[in-house]
């Protein structure tokens, strides 16, 4: 599939990588940070998850829901991570719904490198919203892929949703 050309995409994107990498698994680094850093996709965080926008997302408002533990086999997970990284992504997709309006979802995880995993040592779960007709021409035809939406605005957008619903939640 080809790309679009956005130059100051990939800048952003190589000085968040670099400066993440170099401290070993970046969702380990990413769990240190606070949601309210200006420099990190961090939407929030739980106990035992954190959510976040992906770097790379196959479309607007992609986010993930990953346990802090590094764990790259699904089935150590514990019970609570289970029940907590299911907790997250029902918030996630009610989030979504308030902010973006999608006409639906695909949840997922791809496991190890064979499956498609971009980070393959660190379990994280995917939430990506859809609308009819988001595989247009562009990704048919073109085999390009257009994400029309700034990450960081989403992420500000995302944050007011989930601290609505958190405040909606705690009044019942």
């Amino acid at each position: 599939m080809d790309k679009l050309w956005s130059p100051w995409r990939s800048q952003y994107i190589d000085s968040f990588m670099d400066k993440h990498k170099e401290k070993g698994c970046i969702f380990c680094e990413l769990s240190k940070y606070e949601v309210d850093d200006a420099d990190n996709l961090l939407i929030e965080k739980g106990e035992l998850t954190f959510t976040m926008l992906n770097l790379y997302p196959y479309n607007n408002g992609h986010l993930m829901v990953v346990p802090y533990e590094h764990k790259s086999d699904f089935q150590l997970l514990t019970d609570d991570e289970n029940a907590e990284v299911m907790e997250k992504l029902q918030l996630a997709v009610k989030a979504l719904k308030m902010t973006m309006n999608p006409e639906g979802f695909n949840l997922g995880a791809n496991f190890g490198k064979a499956s498609g995993a971009g980070i393959d040592d660190h379990i994280h779960f995917h939430v990506v919203p859809r609308w009819n007709g988001d595989t247009n021409f562009m990704p048919a035809l073109g085999e390009v892929k257009v994400i029309s939406q700034d990450l960081l605005l989403t992420k500000e957008k995302l944050i007011k949703a989930y601290n609505k619903i958190k405040q909606e939640i705690s009044q019942t």
